[in-house]
């Protein structure tokens, strides 16, 4: 299930946040489900053998127009972003709670939401299914050296890429239906570069994901999961929420 959530500014104010926002946004959404599934999210979610899924992903907050300032964007007067679960609590936990304040404080900035939009997963798709994506899109390994440890993050250039992709997504549909689901999963770069490769601060660390468009050839029930948890890594932090183009 997905939504759009439409704020607004209540004063002449321009919408400022910091350029690495993502811990910012997943905090607000975090203190405005209820706290006993925010508890649940936060501290267990979804268990596969030593992972955790919190099965939710938001996408990059969108403006009227953006302006970079040092260590800052301003987002002009109107913003918005898309939220996606397979979770239905979830998804309607937080929109009740929003709709019923008036008025919300997000880092500098005093807001008002306008409109919650419910977002519908197309009703037909082509067998091979063009996305872009959101929110940037990360595939990582961690490697351990010693007691040392390094990510390295793959580029969708890499055969891993697309290896890896299909095995973090068939652990959390494992995690959330509690079942083996055999399927196939294609996906190939379809308009990327060099500069859709972009890097996130979060919470102090290095994240590297990738924006742009892509083809999908998979099954449409798989490719519906998907869109609601998000592709790759790290969906709660603000990691691989894509559209259906059509």
């Amino acid at each position: 299930m997905r939504i759009k959530i439409d704020f607004e500014t209540i004063n002449e104010k321009e919408i400022v946040l910091p350029i690495h926002y993502n811990y910012l946004i997943q905090s607000f959404i975090y203190k405005n489900i209820d706290k006993k599934l925010a508890n649940f999210l936060h501290d267990k979610g979804f268990e596969f053998e030593k992972r955790k899924f919190k099965l939710f992903v938001f996408s990059r907050i969108f403006g009227e127009k953006i302006k970079f300032l040092k260590e800052e964007i301003s987002l002009g007067k109107k913003i918005f972003f898309y939220l996606s679960s397979p979770l239905k609590e979830f998804i309607s936990q937080f929109a009740d709670n929003i709709l019923k304040k008036y008025e919300f404080k997000i880092y500098k900035n005093t807001l008002v939401a306008k409109e919650i939009s419910v977002i519908s997963f197309p009703s037909e798709i082509n067998e091979i299914t063009k996305i872009k994506m959101l929110s940037p899109m990360t595939v990582y390994s961690t490697l351990c050296k010693g007691e040392k440890k390094k990510t390295y993050y793959y580029s969708p250039f890499e055969k891993e890429f697309e290896i890896l992709l299909k095995e973090n997504l068939r652990k959390k549909i494992i995690s959330f239906y509690k079942k083996e689901i055999n399927f196939d999963f294609k996906i190939k770069p379809d308009k990327v570069d060099k500069n859709c490769e972009k890097i996130i601060i979060y919470k102090g660390n290095v994240i590297k994901g990738w924006v742009g468009s892509y083809l999908v050839e998979t099954d449409k029930k798989i490719l519906n999961f998907a869109y609601d948890v998000g592709l790759g890594g790290k969906n709660s932090q603000g990691f691989g929420l894509f559209e259906i183009c059509t």
